[in-house]
């Protein structure tokens, strides 16, 4: 479903703070010239920051075009290779990389290859970083998002996500990490994780071009997503300031390999 509107995935989603990289570096112990392998890169969005950083990364992509832009953006970087493969079955000329990296990616991955497949391909004590972001709704945020139910509840009643959302999103201290799921696989352990909260500030169209890129919104028909999409565009446009603001919360789980 990214693969349907790959410009539209680099230009909408939001990009990770920075601490979040300083700490996967220091929990990892990723040395000076340490080597990457990146799970769904994507259009790079995590990958050009830890480029920055002077590592050699193999980004595996499913998509071909999010793959061709993921090269476009990470062109100036001549350590950095963007391969076109189902990260499940594809297999390196060389593994026994120090971590392999998944940033909003790794739930996709079947759940019986998510820790084995890491595993055959890190080298010995190599880690496992984990990230992923969830829409977080605090005291103080934007009632927004509570009061935008109404149109998905008018819209797609019976879509299983919208009676998930039902009340808003979650406070960030309900959502868990990865910490139970880690040392149940019996192939890692978990080593530090780090909680990361953020806020987008979205115009009535910005907020619309993030919606366009997520799974459950591309699932919808043409027409149902269009009836959706202008109902809350239409609310947004309507508030004072004319805009949203979103709470992010990045959760960061790594694990060393036993």
């Amino acid at each position: 479903m990214f693969e349907q509107v790959p410009e539209l995935y680099d230009r909408a989603r939001p990009s990770y703070p920075s601490a979040l990289f300083d700490d996967l570096a220091a929990l990892a112990q990723l040395p000076e010239r340490a080597r990457l392998l990146e799970i769904g890169c994507g259009p790079g969005k995590a990958t050009l920051p830890l480029a920055e950083r002077g590592y050699e990364i193999t980004c595996v992509e499913l998509g071909e075009q999010l793959a061709g832009v993921a090269r476009r953006n990470l062109a100036r970087f001549p350590k950095v290779e963007v391969v076109n493969a189902d990260f499940e079955s594809w297999q390196p000329e060389r593994a026994e990389f120090d971590a392999v990296v998944a940033f909003t990616s790794f739930h996709w991955i079947a759940p019986e290859l998510r820790y084995a497949r890491p595993a055959e391909l890190l080298r010995d004590r190599g880690n496992l970083a984990v990230v992923w972001t969830k829409h977080v709704l605090l005291p103080d945020g934007d009632p927004f998002f509570v009061e935008v139910q109404a149109d998905y509840e008018a819209v797609v009643p019976d879509d299983p996500k919208t009676r998930a959302a039902a009340g808003g999103p979650p406070h960030p201290d309900e959502v868990e990490d990865r910490s139970e799921e880690i040392a149940d696989s019996g192939l890692f352990r978990n080593v530090g994780t780090g909680r990361y909260l953020w806020n987008v500030t979205y115009t009535a169209d910005e907020y619309i071009a993030v919606l366009d890129t997520y799974s459950v919104n591309r699932a919808h028909d043409d027409e149902t997503r269009e009836r959706l999409f202008s109902r809350i565009h239409r609310r947004i446009e309507a508030r004072p300031e004319g805009t949203v603001r979103k709470t992010y919360l990045g959760i960061l789980n790594v694990a060393e390999l036993l």
